[in-house]
């Protein structure tokens, strides 16, 4: 049997990580694959590189790039905006950038796109995204005709991006998208990865793992860290989306970016108006949980 482990949307959740690996470990794959976003939107980016890039050089893990290093390694070039509306929204991944001193040229450097070959010939190709772009994922309600658009041909097609696992068949290809260690999307907030086997029998097969791990050290790190103070008004979508294990960012950014950029409201009036709905008061700073960065930070 041939065994991968592939893991991927990590966002910076030391502790999430920490467990996934060590479940890694103890099930012994033949390669570990990271399928991109190790770094940002997340409070301990820097801590989750290191090991990633530690074991890459140790075990021979492979890394791919996602959407989040991109984002990151931006800040290199001099043109991206530094004040204005434009900046406000890419806060978090300057706040990012600077935990690295600015040191992210490995991370521009990851590839897109890892294959694989089973001693039969039959392919396994990976990319954190499509064929469309590391920002264009698959979701359970992904149209098969949509997703026909998006994957390379292979026994085996293997994405990230969207945080919601799951597995099909569209037409020869088994389509798994793993999940994600550190955000996940499903409303399991258990970290999620993808257990990927090969046997000259059955050829290849595929499951999502969920590990439980330390979730309120996860959140102290928000605190901790400075990533709520540091990266502004976001910092409490990026902690409300943790909390809930459910899409926040992505769904404000569909209200409020364009708005934002005309210079309509600021980024802060817009994550008030988009928190005070209902379905956040259990999860948000305001209100009963206004008291909780206290809690945290005596903790």
């Amino acid at each position: 049997m041939i065994k991968l482990a592939v893991l991927s949307d990590i966002h910076g959740n030391w502790p999430a990580l920490e467990a996934v690996a060590a479940d890694i470990d103890a099930w012994g794959p033949d390669v570990v694959l990271v399928n991109g976003d190790v770094v940002n939107d997340g409070p301990s980016s820097l801590a989750c590189w290191r090991y990633v890039a530690r074991r890459r050089a140790a075990d021979g893990w492979r890394v791919l790039r996602g959407n989040h290093e991109e984002y990151v390694a931006e800040w290199l070039d001099p043109n991206v905006p530094r004040q204005g509306p434009a900046y406000d929204l890419i806060r978090v991944s300057r706040w990012t950038f600077d935990q690295f001193d600015g040191r992210v040229d490995e991370l521009a450097a990851l590839p897109e796109r890892w294959d694989y070959a089973a001693p039969d010939g039959s392919r396994l190709v990976a990319m954190h995204g499509t064929l469309w772009g590391n920002r264009a994922g698959i979701y359970p309600f992904t149209t098969d005709d949509d997703v026909r658009e998006r994957i390379i041909p292979a026994a085996v097609f293997v994405t990230a991006h969207t945080h919601v696992p799951h597995i099909r068949m569209v037409d020869g290809t088994r389509v798994v998208n793993t999940g994600s260690v550190g955000i996940p999307g499903d409303g399991d907030g258990r970290a999620a990865y993808g257990r990927l086997t090969w046997t000259p029998a059955t050829g290849w097969d595929a499951q999502i793992t969920r590990i439980a791990y330390d979730r309120a050290a996860a959140e102290r790190d928000y605190f901790t860290s400075g990533f709520i103070d540091g990266v502004g008004p976001e910092g409490e979508l990026s902690l409300v989306q943790f909390r809930m294990a459910a899409d926040v960012r992505t769904r404000w950014s569909a209200v409020y970016r364009a708005r934002i950029l005309r210079g309509e409201l600021s980024v802060a009036d817009s994550v008030r108006l988009w928190l005070a709905r209902d379905e956040f008061e259990p999860y948000r700073l305001a209100g009963a949980a206004a008291t909780l960065k206290d809690r945290f930070v005596n903790l």
